[in-house]
């Protein structure tokens, strides 16, 4: 064994301090660093020691998944009613390094309406001109352009239609009104009975694609047979609706407008859909058939229906198109799911308003008061480590507010009997949060396979 060098710092230590720094605003290593030669608290919490700056660090999505079951054991999450929501915090790069097609051939018209200046200026010989300094800046740009068409050819293998060259996983996203930033979308699920964070990802700039991802990842982490799904119309897609729907997980989610224009025609809503047939029924009472191919349109998949012969012919057709073969309507393919779910959300309003109550005020929490507007870290693994860190300290905040300190012993001594690794990781947590208290309260667990104390704390 190499005896060379200092002992590690224990893993739990770095994990109490990282839970107490980002539950007090003390997020960058350097503060932590600090904070553990002045705050009497991190002293006694890590028993005098003093980690630099670079040995404070990562890892805790397996953390935040072992305390959402063990929380789900103790009854604190039932898996019923779940509430999926999201947030955006600002990334480690600047708007200026996030780039897309329209700002690349910007910056590419403006660097030759520059070169094609200065080589007027040589052509001009001008006796007056400084011309070693045109030269130079005109190279400079040759040089800028060339920076921006490797921009460009990255974009262009990338497939995306936006690259960010000091964090590649980061998106330019709208933060608060209007305003664009790039950062990451932060998506979150949320038991109803207590409120508290289940799981959490980031992808893509908008909630469009994300209700079936994060509800079967909750319902998988929890689980559980079945679950309602309450989220706002950010999420309503019929896609995703279906896939919910496929997976025994009903959906509530706040209904979309239909896309069809008000310009003064026959709206959708006068048309009858026949179910059974396949059919609508137009104003005129004609039937629309369709020839069950289905297109592509953007991100939707449709069905046409039409009737061009009726059309031609109709006395309303002044009243219902002005399209010169007639009218016809698309239909999506998850159109029905759409409707199962617009129906629900009409028949409980109260219930879904219970979305607002179970997921709103979590994110107050984690940006207003603890200041998690933005992350320290880049690439979305090492961001979602910060994620899981703000939601491990919500819960426990939450746990603190639900028992008392006489409570939280006796069921940690009953986790104790069963899982001498899950007495220290909880340990761990707690720890981090109730160190007045646990300096009232003597309290600790028996290793029984090296019959040692193991302390919280001390």
């Amino acid at each position: 064994m190499n005896s060379e060098g200092r002992p590690p710092f224990r893993s739990c230590d770095m994990l109490k301090l990282y839970l107490y720094g980002y539950k007090n605003q003390l997020r960058s290593s350097r503060k932590l660093s600090h904070a553990c030669r002045v705050n009497i608290e991190v002293i006694w919490l890590l028993k005098g020691l003093i980690p630099s700056a670079r040995k404070i660090a990562k890892a805790f999505k397996q953390a935040f998944r072992f305390f959402v079951g063990l929380l789900k054991d103790w009854d604190l999450i039932e898996g019923q009613i779940i509430a999926i929501d999201s947030f955006k915090i600002r990334a480690q790069n600047a708007l200026k390094n996030n780039f897309n097609q329209k700002k690349i051939d910007r910056h590419i018209r403006y660097i030759d309406a520059k070169i094609e200046e200065y080589q007027r200026l040589l052509d001009a010989g001008d006796k007056d001109l400084d011309y070693d300094l045109i030269k130079e800046k005109s190279e400079w740009q040759e040089e800028n352009k060339a920076r921006y068409k490797a921009v460009e050819k990255e974009l262009s293998n990338s497939g995306q239609t936006q690259i960010s060259t000091t964090d590649p996983d980061a998106r330019a996203v709208i933060l608060h009104r209007n305003v664009v930033n790039v950062g990451y979308n932060i998506q979150a699920s949320c038991d109803a009975k207590h409120k508290l964070f289940i799981n959490n990802d980031t992808g893509s700039v908008n909630d469009t694609q994300a209700l079936s991802h994060m509800a079967l990842a909750a319902k998988e982490l929890l689980h559980v047979d079945k679950m309602d799904c309450l989220a706002d119309k950010g999420y309503t897609t019929g896609k995703q609706i279906q896939i919910c729907k496929e997976n025994n997980i009903t959906t509530y989610c706040s209904p979309k407008a239909h896309s069809s224009q008000h310009n003064g025609l026959y709206p959708m809503k006068d048309f009858v859909y026949d179910k059974q047939n396949d059919t609508y029924t137009c104003p005129a009472d004609e039937t629309l058939n369709t020839n069950g191919t289905i297109y592509n349109k953007a991100n939707h998949r449709v069905k046409h229906y039409k009737n061009r012969q009726a059309c031609k012919s109709c006395t309303l057709r002044d009243m219902c198109t002005n399209n010169k073969n007639g009218r016809f309507i698309e239909r999506s393919i998850y159109q029905e799911a759409l409707e199962e779910n617009e129906k629900r959300v009409q028949q409980n309003p109260e219930y879904y308003r219970l979305r607002q109550q179970i997921t709103e005020h979590q994110f107050g929490t984690l940006k207003r008061q603890w200041g998690f507007t933005y992350t320290l870290m880049k690439g979305k693994e090492h961001v979602l480590s910060e994620v899981n860190i703000m939601m491990i300290c919500y819960n426990l905040r939450r746990l603190m507010s639900i028992f008392s300190i006489n409570e939280l012993k006796s069921k940690l001594k009953n986790i104790g009997l069963q899982s001498l690794t899950a007495i220290r990781l909880i340990s761990v947590f707690l720890s981090s949060f109730i160190t007045k208290s646990l300096i009232r309260h003597s309290i600790y667990f028996v290793n029984f396979k090296s019959s040692k104390r193991l302390y919280i704390g001390f």
